[in-house]
């Protein structure tokens, strides 16, 4: 349950540091609604699909089961509110006119230029996510052996 809800406060995070850099104001609730929610729930089918039915199906070793676990912590948990959260702001910085605008045809080369200090900043997460997701793997690799043997 705990990587689920760091899908949420990754989003919110991302979301919190690309509002201040783009000094964007509005629309705060609805950005933070759907960068939370949309990587939390992201996490849970994932999950769901790629490591607990394997488990159950028993057609997964300890390492695929660590390696998926720790690729949807990276995916689903760091990269994918990270992009969400700087699309959504971006769109609102351009709508409201917090930034400059870019030149055309150059939208995402400018926005990451302008905050590429920010989408540094998210590395932070993303080391912390690769460690929990290995943890988490051997962990329900650990506890589908014991319930497996049980059953023997």
């Amino acid at each position: 349950m705990a990587t689920y809800t760091h899908a949420g406060f990754s989003g919110m995070l991302a979301n919190f540091i690309f509002r201040h850099r783009f000094k964007v104001k509005h629309d705060a609730l609805k950005t933070y609604a759907s960068v939370t929610t949309l990587p939390f729930w992201s996490t849970i089918v994932a999950y769901k699909f790629l490591v607990t039915d394997a488990l159950y199906l028993g057609n997964i070793r300890q390492e695929n089961c660590v390696l998926r676990s720790s690729l949807i912590g990276i995916v689903c948990d760091v990269l994918y509110p990270t992009a969400l959260a700087f699309s959504k702001t971006g769109r609102l910085a351009v709508k409201y006119h917090t930034v400059p605008l870019p030149p055309k045809g150059r939208v995402l080369l400018y926005w990451l230029l302008l905050c590429q200090t920010e989408v540094k900043a998210m590395m932070i997460p993303l080391v912390f996510q690769t460690v929990f997701g290995i943890f988490n793997g051997l962990r329900h690799y650990a506890i589908f052996e014991s319930t497996r043997v049980r059953d023997d």
